[in-house]
């Protein structure tokens, strides 16, 4: 990410994933939890604080750092961000053990439901004079048998050329670079877009703090982030990375997956051209129906 004046401030950036968070469907669907759910995890949690606490004979100032510290990343809305980026990665390999197909990885914090619906082909919205490289990335949406899926629908969204995303950053139009494409009757899709730098997330805040002190790096590799989904199967959340990027190997969020990774090609007019192709699993609901 480059340095700008119109930089997203780590309040800003939170302020604006809380709200996504607390006004998405996932969000009303976890309120749903049943009780003795939620003893077994908390009761596990807590456990693991408190083994981590008497394993390394934490202090009363330690403890005090970690509570203030707790009290600023709530204040600053970054619980999203700090989930997203240092748990998620374990919920998902959790829900990676029972679905078959494509991988999936983290969703992130930067998400934004209801973004332009457009028809493959397509170009992703973006500002006249969009910096960047231009990418074309295409592909097929089939099934766990190889059958294409007709009108698979590809939600996909990613940053600018600078590493900034649409919604988090003050200066760029809404819906940039973001948008959900609906594939051809094969199930073949291609969107043209500029290829995303890599960024760091921000660091101006507790999160970004807590990075610092344990001498971290803050840096997420260039990405797509995309959900595949289609009536009958089961969707999926992945991000899709660049072969000879930067922080493949030590992306912040531990997100990265080998089957994750693109080749992307030069067409020799300075557009490069990526290929990836998605297996969607079917519902068990639906086949039951």
């Amino acid at each position: 990410m480059t340095d700008t004046q119109q930089s997203p401030t780590a309040a800003g950036s939170g302020a604006s994933a809380t709200e996504s968070f607390l006004t998405g469907e996932m969000y009303q669907a976890a309120r749903q939890v049943p009780p003795e759910r939620v003893d077994a995890v908390v009761r596990a949690v807590l456990d693991g604080v408190h083994t981590a606490i008497r394993e390394h004979k934490v202090t009363y100032p330690e403890f005090q750092a970690a509570k203030a510290w707790l009290i600023q990343v709530g204040e600053g809305g970054e619980w999203p961000l700090f989930l997203d980026v240092f748990v998620e990665h374990v919920v998902e390999e959790v829900q990676a053990e029972t679905q078959q197909g494509t991988k999936g990885t983290i969703l992130g914090p930067y998400y934004l439901p209801g973004q332009k619906r457009l028809t493959s082909p397509a170009t992703l919205p973006m500002r006249g004079d969009e910096k960047g490289t231009p990418l074309v990335f295409a592909g097929q949406v089939r099934d766990h048998d190889g059958n294409p899926i007709p009108g698979a629908e590809i939600d996909i969204w990613q940053a600018d050329a600078d590493g900034y995303y649409s919604g988090f950053a003050p200066h760029l139009p809404e819906g940039n670079l973001r948008a959900l494409v609906v594939a051809d009757d094969e199930g073949r899709f291609e969107i043209r877009t500029v290829q995303p730098a890599p960024y760091q997330i921000p660091t101006d805040g507790p999160t970004g703090k807590l990075i610092e002190a344990a001498g971290w790096h803050p840096w997420r590799p260039a990405h797509l982030h995309l959900i595949v989904s289609a009536p009958g199967h089961r969707a999926i959340t992945t991000q899709l990375y660049f072969r000879g990027g930067e922080w493949l190997d030590s992306d912040v969020a531990s997100a990265v997956k080998p089957e994750l990774i693109l080749d992307p090609e030069d067409q020799g007019d300075g557009t490069r051209r990526v290929r990836y192709d998605f297996e969607l699993e079917r519902d068990e609901g639906a086949r039951a129906a």
